[in-house]
């Protein structure tokens, strides 16, 4: 029996072992596995008997210093969320940009018409949401809470100010919003979403299915699009790192 699992510090809201379960993969189990640290990340791979893991928040970027080897993409971008263990030997992989990559192509058609991307958010997921960006010539920026530990990225009284008649698409890559915190959006409560001339909103989070972001921004008048289809071509990818689907 191969043994495959997701760790994060918490999973309450996770749709991953469903997915795996409803593959009816012979031979392979999948389980949720909280951490509070990935202090003995190792020996419960070895102990557990581990084939392979996901990764989620917040341990996509804590994880690398754990690994022996990472994917040409993952190092580029400087976050991991899928593992693969050979012999003892941990490699990291990052499946969320093509899969980000994937449905926003699916989501926005022609591509072509979109101006620029802004990211709420600066870690893992953000990073992976920018480096499918920059493979697609679409420009972006980062938007963070505290832009002054960001060199690289706008707070949002700056977002607001901005205005711009082409085609922008704003990306939540924060866990914010996501069960059980469904009350909470990443935007600052004094945010009006309608006075942000932005057309297409992508929300990574899936659960819950609207978010309170999305609900607001189709509210503004903007197409939106949220997680789910990303879980699932992000599923998709690590069974195939993993050789489940042959």
């Amino acid at each position: 029996m191969k043994h495959y699992a997701l760790i994060g510090r918490t999973l309450t809201h996770s749709h991953s072992k469903r997915l795996f379960d409803a593959q009816g993969f012979s031979d392979a189990d999948y389980r949720l596995h909280p951490m509070p640290s990935l202090e003995r990340l190792r020996e419960w791979v070895a102990a557990e008997g581990i084939d392979g893991f996901n990764v989620t928040n917040p341990y996509k970027q804590a994880v690398i210093p754990l690994l022996d080897e990472m994917s040409p993409e993952a190092r580029a971008i400087g976050a991991v969320n899928c593992v693969s263990v050979d012999g003892g030997r941990l490699t990291g992989y990052n499946t969320d940009a093509p899969a980000f990559r994937d449905t926003l192509s699916s989501f926005l058609s022609p591509l072509s018409t979109l101006h620029a991307a802004y990211i709420l958010g600066t870690g893992g997921a953000a990073h992976a949401v920018a480096y499918a960006l920059t493979q697609m010539g679409i420009p972006y920026t980062f938007v963070s809470r505290t832009p002054r530990k960001h060199p690289d990225a706008i707070g949002y009284p700056q977002l607001s100010s901005l205005l711009s008649p082409l085609p922008t698409l704003l990306v939540n890559a924060t866990p914010v919003g996501t069960y059980p915190d469904i009350d909470a959006s990443p935007l600052p409560s004094n945010f009006q979403l309608s006075t942000f001339n932005f057309q297409f909103l992508y929300d990574l989070v899936y659960n819950p299915s609207p978010t309170l972001l999305l609900r607001q921004a189709a509210a503004a008048g903007a197409a939106t699009c949220d997680g789910t289809a990303m879980l699932r071509r992000q599923a998709e990818l690590s069974w195939d790192i993993w050789g489940l689907r042959k």
